[in-house]
């Protein structure tokens, strides 16, 4: 095979048993790198892990290794684990972490990691998952960094130089090998530089029709609108039957790649699958969160069929997936950032900017702004479009499982090891000290409440520090003997409720008697969660669990079929499959935590076992896929 240049630098600094960062823009072929990592360690008889920052590019990059090493590959996500025992192991990075902090004689076989889109080290939610992982990363194994622009790549390297001694390479490549086109669509005009839109008349509303029929007549399909709203991107969709990108032929060949795809994956009385038949038919499609991860797959499927002409989709299908088209829409430039509006981060841009331009396909990528000039300012644009890439910065804020995990081993030593973080090693004096403090607020709180006795943690605190996300509030009313007094449904129910992140303004509906007295423990008991870590000035407060979903995770569980459950809560079928696999994942670490002796263990067993089914059940769908 014939390198690039920054592959090949990359794979000489691997073959010298070199650890190595690698910023290279989306498209570039950073993936090459990494399965020359793989072959390497097949070659040599050792093992690998491949991480991945969500489930959905996990699975690809499943089925893609499977592909090319065959049975030599695994995963593991939490609510799928197949050929657990393979050499080459993908997983999600909170896997990673978890057994790196809690089973590290697990680590043992394998020689290398691959952190894919390692710049989630910035990520709010997230980040410091990555970065706990880094930190913490086992001697023996060297690391692959891959990741879209990062402007203070050496910094990182430099940091991760410091906490681990050994040299850490850097390979930089700005160039795509398919450049981008900018394009702006401006009071229903086509203008290649965003300055001559202050020239054009007002009073012309962009049409997308318009742009549509000019894209057409450019020949730039298969195109990707990227919309940021998942109602929006279906109603855009829908918007197209006025036209038929396919001629009958092609017609004929997308209906029998889907109406079988449909079967395959028990699709054919969903009616979501039926509203989206005649999108599909004209060679239109959409895709985000919401939908069923099955249809989802299906869309996929046909898109790298090249037979979808458009599809309509949220930031998601940027994330890794590898699904480029020839064309990029972006409907605005601005987006929710978490509590406001803002313009979109250039790095997020890029992102989605690069699934432009198909390697060997075309000779240029072709990337089209939609500008309302009186949502954002040309100034605005030019900053997206134009400005320099955010730098990685470090989210750390330690999880009490991590810090009980870490005083297992480390004892009152455990503040020893923040000086290791990148967070740390960023930050200014008063924000190292801050979190610092917030550290040793944690630990007074698990020490008040009973988790930690005579530097040893108790059996509570052994229970805490295998459930990562909701540790006190699961472990309080594990204290309380609440698991002993509920059944299979109080156990589906109180994952659900656990795991559920309402919408804003979305409140809960439907709350069975059962449930409500389930919620008024919890709802007593986070009370006094809140006001400890308020006095002690802990934040973010944990986690409060919500119900919205217990009367769809009780009929669910008592066998009814996912097309009837939907009616009992307002949260798209596609989020109650996340939630309802995010149980499965919550339930399998309450399990893991009870002593094999206590009967809560079976009885915990018997929820998955019945929730785990249907198109809730992952490794199903990822096996038949």
């Amino acid at each position: 095979m014939i390198y690039d240049p920054f592959q090949q630098e990359s794979i000489n600094y691997i073959n010298q048993g070199l650890s190595v960062i690698v910023s290279a823009p989306t498209g570039a072929g950073k993936t090459a790198i990494a399965e020359h990592v793989i072959q390497s360690c097949l070659e040599n008889g050792t093992g690998v892990i491949y991480t991945a920052p969500i489930k959905a590019l996990s699975n690809q990059k499943f089925r893609d290794f499977q592909l090319e090493f065959k049975d030599k590959v695994g995963i593991l996500t939490g609510d799928i684990s197949l050929n657990p025992d393979a050499p080459v192991m993908i997983m999600t990075t909170e896997i990673f972490r978890n057994k790196v902090l809690s089973e590290p004689e697990s680590t043992r076989k394998f020689s290398w990691i691959i952190f894919d889109e390692v710049h989630y080290i910035d990520n709010i939610e997230r980040g410091t998952v990555w970065e706990e992982s880094l930190i913490f990363l086992p001697e023996h194994m060297n690391f692959l960094c891959l990741s879209a622009t990062i402007p203070n790549i050496k910094q990182v390297a430099a940091w991760l130089e410091t906490i681990h001694d050994r040299p850490i390479k850097t390979v930089i490549e700005n160039n795509r090998p398919v450049p981008l086109h900018f394009s702006f669509q401006v009071r229903n005009q086509i203008v290649d530089t965003i300055d001559y839109a202050k020239r054009l008349a007002s009073g012309n509303p962009n049409k997308i029709n318009d742009l549509v029929e000019y894209i057409r007549r450019k020949n730039g399909f298969p195109c990707i609108y990227f919309v940021f709203g998942r109602k929006k991107a279906e109603e855009l969709a829908t918007d197209m039957m006025s036209f038929s990108f396919l001629n009958p032929v092609e017609q004929n060949q997308i209906m029998a790649m889907y109406d079988p795809l449909c079967k395959r994956f028990d699709l054919t009385q969903e009616k979501s699958a039926m509203d989206m038949a005649p999108l599909v038919k004209r060679g239109v499609a959409y895709h985000h969160a919401g939908m069923l991860p099955t249809l989802k797959e299906v869309i996929e499927r046909l898109f790298t069929s090249r037979l979808i002409k458009m599809i309509f989709t949220t930031e998601t299908f940027a994330l890794g997936i590898n699904m480029p088209s020839r064309t990029v829409i972006f409907d605005s430039l601005k987006k929710y950032y978490g509590h406001y509006v803002r313009p979109l981060k250039t790095r997020d841009f890029y992102q989605m900017a690069g699934r432009a331009g198909r390697r060997g396909i075309d000779k240029e990528g072709f990337v089209y702004c939609r500008i309302n000039l009186s949502r954002i300012d040309i100034q605005e644009v030019k900053n997206v479009i134009y400005g320099p890439p955010e730098k990685v910065t470090s989210q750390l804020n330690t999880s009490y499982a991590t810090i009980l995990n870490l005083y297992e081993k480390y004892q009152e030593d455990i503040f020893n090891l923040y000086p290791r973080s990148l967070h740390f090693y960023q930050s200014k004096s008063y924000e190292k000290k801050e979190a610092l403090r917030l550290m040793q607020s944690k630990l007074a709180l698990l020490k008040n409440w009973g988790y930690i006795k005579n530097h040893f943690l108790t059996d509570k605190g052994q229970f805490a520090k295998c459930v990562y996300g909701y540790e006190l509030l699961i472990s309080e009313l594990y204290e309380q003997g609440i698991f002993e007094q509920i059944d299979e449904f109080g156990l589906g129910i109180l994952a659900a409720a656990l795991v559920f992140e309402p919408r804003k303004e979305q409140s809960a509906v439907h709350i069975s008697k059962q449930s409500r007295g389930l919620r008024r423990i919890c709802e007593e008991t986070y009370e006094k969660i809140r006001k400890i870590e308020s006095k002690l000035r802990i934040y973010p407060f944990s986690k409060e669990a919500y119900f919205n979903l217990s009367s769809a995770m009780q009929y669910w569980l008592q066998g009814t079929d996912f097309s009837k459950i939907v009616q009992y809560t307002d949260t798209d079928e596609g989020e109650i499959v996340r939630y309802f696999r995010m149980s499965v994942q919550t339930l399998r670490e309450i399990g893991d935590a009870i002593p094999n002796d206590s009967p809560v263990k079976d009885r915990v067993k018997e929820t998955i076992r019945v929730l785990n089914r249907d198109v809730v059940n992952a490794e199903k769908q990822l096996r038949e896929g």
